[in-house]
């Protein structure tokens, strides 16, 4: 009887996985993929689309064309999963018994946990960029934004893509100076973190460009209320940040079926997963890839994509009764656009710092650097997104651990944090 192989989620994470597992194991196995739609949103596109410089339909396509032949696809929401007799639950009555399953549904927005966030002035002076139609509403309120404060606030981490939110307030600083009215426009970028990121390193060169481009930075701020109607964030020690427009990131959580799934995930709703070998430590035939492992690396794209290369082989030894590979390294590549046609680079992993030097040889792109060549990068990776790293293809050079060459590696050890 062929292993049957039920992943959850349909979107980077789960279709990566899913493509990698068709290709090692073929027929030998049945693939389902599970989504509540058939909407694949590519989201590292939600940033651009505020600015006009992104247009929303294009960054979505049907889900069920990113997955290989033979790989089955069922739109149908999950109700819960049942990890002691291994089957998952549907919320359309249906069922899937596995031998394996793969958590791949990402984390989603909670905005409603925030007392205020989504009362009175949401989606009329407080937005968010981290969903499609906020982004949308998002660019239509830029377009008429006259003047004023304009607030960038993290409520809460973990996050996706912790650096997008420093990428708002750098290509804003760009978008009003191309209006033609940034000396009417005071920016403001707040944070419950004590620097502009989580790691030094990376900390200190974006808090210069903050600096640099007349940003301000305000730390430790742990919002507890937003209040539209009056236009301020109150931190739960009472203190007050005031906008005119704002741009809130919600906090984070997994997917909701995880939470009435005992035993699945935890407090958070992600799942407890060991963060070399991506196996859960929920029981070892479930594994988790991307927003929805709860390992200590950046909710990012590019994670999920080293993490998949080095699930979908666990996977594949677990069937086969091998020990698994505790090759993954927390590997995490992230484009930081910082306005102007430029970006900057950062490769890390979960014992070293970003570096400077080059990606991903010495005479790759420069890390930790403003650069063009980093800006082009990154509108070329929609393109690699879509037609290398969904269909599991391995991309030249670019291996899933963080590599080396080309960095200047300090001679004393340090540790990512």
């Amino acid at each position: 009887m062929k292993s049957k192989i039920v992943v959850l989620g349909g979107g980077t994470g789960g279709t990566i996985v899913a493509n990698r597992l068709r290709r090692a194991l073929g027929d030998d196995v049945v693939i389902t993929v599970v989504d509540q739609d058939n909407d694949h949103v590519y989201q590292p596109g939600l940033l651009f689309v505020p600015f006009g410089t992104a247009d929303a339909a294009d960054l979505v396509r049907p889900r069920n064309r990113q997955l290989r032949p033979g790989i089955r696809f069922r739109a149908a929401g999950v109700d819960g999963v049942d990890v002691d007799a291994n089957v998952v639950h549907l919320a359309d009555g249906g069922t899937l018994d596995y031998d394996v399953l793969v958590v791949a549904t990402g984390a989603r927005l909670l905005p409603d946990e925030t007392d205020g966030l989504t009362g009175p002035g949401w989606r009329e002076r407080v937005f968010t960029f981290y969903d499609l139609p906020g982004a949308t509403a998002l660019a239509g309120a830029l377009a008429r934004f006259p003047g004023g404060r304009l607030v960038v606030n993290v409520v809460d981490l973990p996050i996706k893509c912790p650096v997008a939110p420093l990428e708002f307030c750098f290509l804003a600083d760009w978008y009003f100076r191309e209006r033609g009215i940034r000396d009417e426009v005071e920016l403001t970028y707040v944070t419950p973190l004590d620097a502009a990121f989580t790691k030094p390193v990376a900390a200190a060169t974006l808090g210069g460009l903050l600096e640099e481009k007349g940003i301000e930075l305000v730390t430790e701020f742990n919002t507890g209320e937003v209040d539209g109607a009056g236009g301020r964030f109150v931190s739960f020690d009472e203190r007050e940040v005031p906008f005119d427009l704002a741009v809130a990131v919600p906090l984070h959580g997994g997917a909701a079926y995880v939470d009435r799934s005992p035993g699945l995930g935890d407090a958070l709703g992600f799942v407890p997963t060991d963060p070399r070998t991506l196996q859960s430590t929920v029981r070892p035939n479930i594994f988790a890839v991307g927003d929805a492992a709860s390992i200590p690396t950046s909710k990012a794209g590019s994670v999920t994509h080293f993490e998949g290369e080095v699930l979908a082989g666990n996977v594949v030894r677990f069937l086969r009764g091998a020990p698994l590979d505790a090759g993954f390294d927390g590997h995490t590549n992230c484009f930081i656009e910082s306005g102007f046609g430029k970006a900057l680079l950062i490769d890390f992993n979960y014992e070293t710092e970003p570096l400077p030097g080059h990606f991903p040889t010495a005479v790759g792109l420069p890390l930790l650097r403003e650069s063009r060549f980093n800006h082009l990068g990154k509108l070329m990776f929609s393109w690699l997104y879509w037609h290398g790293l969904l269909p599991g293809r391995d991309i030249p050079g670019i291996p899933a651990t963080m590599p080396t060459a080309g960095k200047h590696v300090p001679t004393t050890p340090q540790k990512g944090g």
